[in-house]
């Protein structure tokens, strides 16, 4: 009997690799990377400068990928948890990041709109606007789960009337907080020259790690995702699972309307993190996630979260005016898309197979 009878046989890790749901969102980010550092080397340049208060920040292009990155990939956290229960998503949460935004500045700046001093601690005004970005998503997921509307369909209604709701909140005035500490968590914590928001994120990463982690959560939704019947007849509840990822995103939409007021100490509410919606939903699509629900990867998600940014500031680096960025961001996206489809990544591995065999033939050899 030949010596390597009994030895299994050696196959090819390429197809796998382009099964791994992981692999679009990493060859995109290779692509926009090759393609800056041809166009431009310096688009990767970090330099250490001073801002207005004369403390060392960083500064460049990788560094605006990694601030407003993150208050994306929060907002990914929350709706690939969405997508993956109802086979939808949320187009709302900008205008929840508004409403959210709305109520801090309402409980920290209260009656004045021009107060000098904070009328209550920042950390109450975070939790008021947690608690009412939580009831709105209570109110989707309700729609959803225990009347049966379509997701984008029953998120539209807030998608429609979050934004004058916002300004309805504080009277169409636009708050503007004095106090210097609320805008350390939107840019920069002094002596610490790293954007806060990334810090802010990782947090949030951690936490939904732990969560996914540590409880049956990422069980649960992946299998009301799949089949709402069979999880029934689990002893699940699909409509109470569904529910709580909506809730889920809420919290995740009030710590992006954090992020967003405390830039700027104010609010401007028909800008305000204005298509945001629209990215989050794309990278959470990046990231190979099924749109139609199911099995998901958080991971793949948070990393299409900073390729969507990552393909925004390099289209921003070369002058693209911001009314035409969203047509060439659909383009380049849709061509990511498509190639992060099963059907397009099942023939990818044949392709693979198909030119693999003389080596594999050799090796068995």
């Amino acid at each position: 009997m030949p010596s390597n009878a009994l030895k299994p046989p050696k196959t090819s890790k390429i197809p796998n690799i382009f099964r791994n749901q992981i692999f679009i969102p990493i060859a995109a980010l290779l692509i926009l990377a090759v393609f800056n550092l041809i166009a431009d080397p310096t688009f990767f340049r970090i330099t250490l400068d001073q801002n207005s208060n004369g403390d060392p920040v960083l500064n460049g292009y990788i560094i605006t990928v990694i601030d407003y990155g993150s208050e994306l990939a929060i907002l990914a956290l929350g709706m690939t948890l969405v997508t993956a229960a109802s086979g939808g998503q949320d187009i709302s949460v900008g205008a929840g990041i508004a409403i959210a935004g709305s109520v801090l500045l309402r409980v920290l700046c209260g009656a004045d709109s021009r107060s000098a001093e904070l009328q209550a601690p920042i950390i109450v005004g975070f939790l008021a606007s947690c608690l009412v970005a939580m009831i709105f998503g209570a109110f989707n997921g309700s729609l959803v789960a225990f009347f049966k509307i379509q997701p984008m369909v029953a998120t539209l209604i807030l998608f429609t009337a979050g934004r004058s709701i916002a300004a309805w909140i504080n009277h169409n005035e636009l708050p503007i907080v004095s106090d210097e500490t609320f805008s350390y968590f939107g840019n920069y914590i002094p002596g610490i020259p790293v954007p806060t928001p990334f810090f802010i994120a990782v947090a949030c990463f951690i936490i939904m790690w732990a969560l996914l982690k540590f409880t049956t959560l990422g069980l649960y939704v992946q299998s009301v995702g799949i089949n709402e019947k069979t999880s029934r007849l689990n002893g699940l509840n699909p409509e109470l699972i569904k529910l709580l990822t909506y809730v889920i995103l809420g919290v995740c939409v009030a710590i992006a309307g954090f992020i967003k007021v405390s830039r700027l100490s104010t609010i401007n509410y028909s800008v305000i993190a204005k298509d945001i919606e629209m990215d989050a939903i794309l990278a959470v699509a990046l990231g190979g996630n099924a749109l139609s629900g199911g099995k998901f990867s958080m991971g793949s998600s948070i990393l299409g979260a900073y390729v969507i940014q990552f393909l925004t500031t390099t289209l921003y680096k070369f002058d693209v005016k911001s009314d035409a960025l969203p047509a060439y961001k659909a383009v380049v996206v849709i061509l990511l898309v498509i190639m992060s489809a099963p059907a397009v990544r099942e023939k990818l591995s044949r392709l693979a197979k198909k030119l693999h065999p003389a080596k594999a033939a050799a090796e068995n050899s």
